[in-house]
């Protein structure tokens, strides 16, 4: 055997745990991020929202970075977009 082969199969489990991590870590990961940017995206007024808190929302106005949600009467805070974690199907 060769001294470039051994080297490869030396490096061999390295490589396959790579593969590994990436199919089941990172790629999972960035899908669900991309996901997440297009739900963002497309928010709008009068969805229904549930924050990354927890807190149950309408919401009122959309901005570039943040959104105004109403969790009760006469009651409206100003969040940044990112922490929406899921819209209510209408």
């Amino acid at each position: 055997m060769s001294d470039v082969q051994g080297n490869f199969l030396q490096f061999l489990p390295l490589i396959l745990l790579f593969v590994v991590f990436y199919f089941l870590l990172i790629r999972p990961k960035q899908k669900m991020e991309r996901e997440h940017a297009l739900m963002i995206s497309k928010l709008e007024k009068n969805d229904e929202v549930v924050t990354s808190s927890g807190i149950h929302a309408t919401v009122v106005a959309v901005g570039d970075t943040t959104a105004t949600l109403r969790i009760a009467d006469n009651v409206k805070i100003e969040i940044e977009k990112n922490y929406i974690q899921v819209v209510k199907k209408k």
